[in-house]
């Protein structure tokens, strides 16, 4: 059954068919298998329906409106220009403005293709002008973005939360530390690229010029003091923060910057209204999916061919982080999350793995996997958004893959890097 079920999804997949349409056909496929027919049909309703029940998701299609106000209105570039006020000056500064701005802008959006868009639309001319290779910069913007999947809130983490059953409080904390880490690492290849390619820097920003920068951005910085100060002071739960910071990014385009009207704020809704669809039509057809897997005793199977079980827990995270990355490459990254969790929860559980640990390195291999040949989701999201040919999206992306794959390493062997500020908040 199992072969016949990924062949299934193979084939759709290939005939261009949207990934829920494998998903719910590979469920019915291996329902009917199960049970001889669909005399039980109700059961694969009732299982879709589950899956989309938690009321945790509904964190994601608030976190995906704040985010679609703040990318039309005026916040997301205020950030932006508060980043480039004190590091423009130096040598690869622009750089390091970008990639510092896509991980401020995660820390207000937790998507990966809207920090593409938000960020990269309004800086790549300029690093263009700058005297940046367009393979770099496109490169630079696309795997930054992954950083967007760490630093909370994060969409994915949202997810595996929900599939699992952890605590999406202790994964976004415990994203923060790889998501910096990301970033120190990104500006310092940043600044060697830029001293290697002799790019001139630009103009030092004055010191009343930065003051400014930064009260204009006073009121968008409001965004993560809401989600962390928030959910780790005790105020709200990260859905009740996500709630909170859709009220704020209405309160700030609406009132105080009045960048946006009210028919403006109706296209957004409609706009994100979409994307929840989509999510959701996902999260039900992969919990339909999981659960006649599961059913079908189908990732005991996989995993006992393969000898997981004996391996350790080391060993068991690189098979993990080797399965989503490749996932992603091919798959949305939020299907690949629906179908491989529960094929790895036995065995994690098992060995006695933390179940945020695994999580984080779920949520890096993810953003990894989102941003990488052939079919990383980010890669396709930058052809439409800056127009450019598919090789030269790609061309500059294996340095930025190489790096976080060494942090995805880095994880394994160094957990802390995660759980610091986990167990300092909560242990």
């Amino acid at each position: 059954m199992a072969l016949t079920i990924f062949l299934i999804m193979i084939v759709l997949l290939l005939f261009g068919f949207p990934m829920m349409i494998p998903l719910i056909a590979a469920a019915f496929v291996g329902f009917f298998t199960l049970f001889g027919g669909f005399g039980q049909l109700e059961t694969m309703v009732q299982q879709m329906l589950a899956g989309i029940r938690p009321a945790s998701l509904i964190a994601v299609p608030m976190f995906i409106f704040a985010a679609d106000i703040m990318t039309r209105g005026k916040s997301a570039g205020r950030l932006i220009d508060m980043v480039m006020a004190f590091v423009r000056h130096v040598r690869g500064g622009l750089a390091v403005s970008t990639a510092a701005a896509c991980t401020m802008f995660g820390a207000v959006s937790g998507s990966t293709q809207a920090t593409v868009v938000a960020v990269g639309t309004p800086l790549r001319p300029r690093m263009l002008k700058a005297g940046y290779k367009d393979s770099f910069v496109l490169a630079l913007i696309v795997n930054s973005s992954d950083i967007a999947f760490l630093i909370p809130p994060s969409i994915g983490m949202i997810i595996y939360g929900v599939v699992s059953g952890t605590s999406i409080a202790e994964l976004f904390i415990a994203g923060i530390g790889p998501g910096l880490l990301i970033l120190v690492i990104f500006s310092a290849y940043s600044v060697l690229y830029a001293i290697r390619n002799n790019v001139p820097t630009e103009p030092r920003a004055t010191w009343p010029e930065r003051a400014k920068a930064v009260q204009q951005a006073l009121w968008p910085l409001g965004f993560p003091a809401i989600i962390v100060g928030g959910i780790y002071g005790g105020v709200f739960s990260p859905t009740e923060a996500a709630a909170v910071c859709v009220l704020y990014a209405l309160l700030l385009e609406l009132v105080v910057f009045r960048s946006m009207s009210v028919q403006d704020v109706y296209r957004t809704a409609q706009s994100t209204g979409l994307i929840t669809a989509v999510v959701f039509i996902l999260v039900g057809a992969g919990a339909a999916f999981s659960w006649v897997i599961s059913f079908g005793q189908i990732p005991q199977q996989i995993l006992s061919s393969i000898g997981i079980a004996d391996m350790g827990q080391i060993g068991v995270l690189f098979v993990i982080s080797i399965a989503f990355f490749v996932g992603c490459m091919f798959v949305d990254p939020i299907v690949v999350i629906l179908v491989l969790v529960p094929i790895f929860a036995p065995v994690v559980q098992s060995v006695g793995l933390d179940p945020v640990l695994v999580g984080t390195i779920i949520t890096l291999q993810v953003a990894i996997g989102s941003a990488t040949p052939p079919f990383g989701c980010d890669i396709f999201t930058a052809i439409a958004v800056f127009k450019r040919p598919y090789a030269e999206v790609v061309r500059g992306t294996p340095p930025f893959v190489i790096m976080l794959l060494g942090v995805a390493v880095a994880l394994i062997f160094f957990p802390q890097i995660a759980l610091f500020l986990r167990d300092l908040a909560f242990r």
